[in-house]
């Protein structure tokens, strides 16, 4: 077993039914230091059944309140468009609005209420593979910390909130999802400009959609 694979969701039994994936988002907050870019990350509560423990972004499944948020801004039409490849308009908004309400719950940093949607941009999405007892289907949102407010403090779902740098962040126990999407974000970051496509992990590897 790899190191993340010891951090992920456990597999399910053999000939058990195939789990749906459920909409989820996550949010990385980025600010820049002299040594690159930090990201908000926390560590999962120990009493959590599921990859306890181990170092996350802000996030979490899409609720039913979601779709109706509101939002003092919308989306950016070129974010929108990249989202709606594989999103409906509706959930397209609940996926951003849910990892703005996630991000002021677990970490208590805020866009605003009602939040600013309009400086999120979109990195990738990563499918829980299809062996595995809880699956989601997540979005990864990113936004600069210029534009958030409040101040980090844990919760209820994450502990002992802070700021890493790339090398920090994939130096921790990590899921095998979230290491690669730290990877995919770098590359992303590097890119310029940026195409109209979106790097999914589907099936354990990276395909564009």
């Amino acid at each position: 077993m790899s190191d993340e694979e010891e951090h992920d969701v456990p597999r399910a039994p053999k000939g058990a039914a195939e789990v749906k994936p459920r909409p989820a988002a996550s949010l990385l907050v980025v600010r820049e230091a002299p040594s690159g870019p930090e990201l908000v990350m926390a560590r999962r509560s120990a009493h959590h059944r599921f990859m306890p423990n181990v170092l996350v972004f802000p996030g979490g499944a899409v609720d039913a309140a979601d779709f109706g948020a509101p939002a003092a801004t919308v989306l950016a039409p070129a974010v929108r468009a990249r989202l709606e490849r594989s999103a409906t308009p509706d959930l397209a908004h609940a996926l951003a609005a849910a990892a703005a309400r996630e991000l002021e719950e677990e970490v208590g940093l805020t866009l605003g209420a009602p939040p600013a949607l309009h400086a999120l941009d979109y990195v990738c999405r990563a499918i829980t593979p299809p062996d595995r007892t809880m699956r989601f289907d997540a979005y990864f949102f990113t936004v600069d910390a210029e534009h958030v407010s409040g101040t980090l403090c844990a919760s209820a779902e994450l502990e002992e909130p802070g700021w890493y740098s790339l090398d920090q962040a994939l130096a921790g126990p990590l899921a095998g999802a979230t290491k690669a999407v730290l990877w995919q974000f770098r590359t992303w970051r590097d890119q310029h400009p940026r195409g109209e496509t979106v790097a999914v992990l589907r099936d354990r590897l990276w395909v564009e959609e």
